[in-house]
């Protein structure tokens, strides 16, 4: 993999709500402009993202989604929901001027993407997804429950904590037990919580080492920001995506999916390629959920290239 790109241009953007994000720009100024949503949600972008994409092709865009990252206010919840971030990624393309450009995204980020692409379908040039996930009732249910059998020691240190008659049903109580924790009883919630996303994406035996001091409390804010979200199903309706990616016929699609992902499940790929005519899906062996899989990030860096060709950047 190329090393990831320096940034050329970092600025924080006032969104109004009291809310500035932290966007950076990198790459070629005046390269095929794509904007690479990141995940969580709460994550934070990664300058690691940027080795998808060629930098002597690309103009790279990225920002910290309200709450996140080096955004401010860090962690905060009001006036933060998908309709904002959705008007907030409009905003950086109108603040940037930029005509129309690619949408890239990765888990949380592939909602993301696809809710804004459908929104603003006319200001995009095509749409990557990777690792869809559609924050509904069924996939919190296959990520905090379903998935017990594949690190049942894990799952029972998560599930401790809470009630007994919520430990089979933590979809339902975890996000809104860490909204509503007292500050004493928020870290052994989200270490709990992020020892068990470890075990899902790297494996039950999988080393984990539980964050402290400043770590600690960024991963407190991050993952508020998550069970905000998640608690009120990504503030969207059951079944949003069948209308938006309809609404994406024969604009360029490209999805991939990790046929091991226990975080986000493949058949929401194979429902969104379903859904859109003329989109391309490709589901890579043995990978799971993270981006950096060699096969994975392999198949993204493709993915990129064969569309900076097509449009005409080769």
């Amino acid at each position: 993999m190329a090393t990831p790109p320096d940034p050329w241009s970092v600025f924080a953007l006032d969104v109004g709500d009291d809310h500035r994000l932290h966007v950076e720009q990198s790459g070629a100024p005046d390269g095929l402009p794509v904007i690479c949503l990141h995940g969580g949600p709460g994550s934070g972008m990664a300058a690691a993202h940027r080795q998808f994409f060629d930098a002597a092709r690309y103009h790279i865009i990225q920002f910290d989604q309200r709450g996140c990252g080096r955004s401010t206010p860090r962690g905060g919840l009001a006036h933060n929901s998908t309709a904002h971030l959705v008007a907030d990624i409009e905003r950086i393309r109108q603040h940037l001027g930029i005509d129309r450009w690619l949408v890239f995204g990765g888990s949380w980020g592939a909602t993301l993407a696809l809710a804004y692409a459908a929104a603003h379908r006319g200001a995009c040039l095509g749409v990557i997804l990777r690792g869809m996930f559609f924050g509904s009732a069924d996939d919190l249910r296959r990520f905090f429950d379903d998935g017990q059998r594949h690190a049942p020691a894990v799952h029972t240190r998560l599930a401790a904590l809470a009630p007994p008659g919520a430990r089979t049903r933590l979809a339902n109580w975890l996000p809104a037990a860490l909204l509503t924790a007292r500050p004493a009883d928020q870290a052994p919630l989200v270490t709990a919580w992020m020892a068990w996303e470890n075990a899902l994406d790297s494996g039950p035996t999988a080393p984990f080492t539980p964050p402290t001091g400043d770590a600690l409390a960024a991963a407190i804010d991050k993952y508020r920001v998550q069970a905000h979200y998640l608690h009120h199903h990504c503030f969207l309706a059951e079944g949003w995506w069948r209308d938006a990616a309809a609404a994406l016929a024969d604009l360029p699609v490209a999805i991939l999916h990790g046929t091991q992902d226990r975080i986000c499940h493949p058949d929401n790929a194979r429902a969104v390629h379903a859904a859109c005519p003329g989109s391309r899906l490709q589901l890579i062996d043995g990978c799971g959920h993270s981006p950096f899989a060699p096969a994975m990030a392999a198949a993204l860096v493709e993915a990129t290239r064969r569309f900076a060709v097509d449009m005409g950047f080769g």
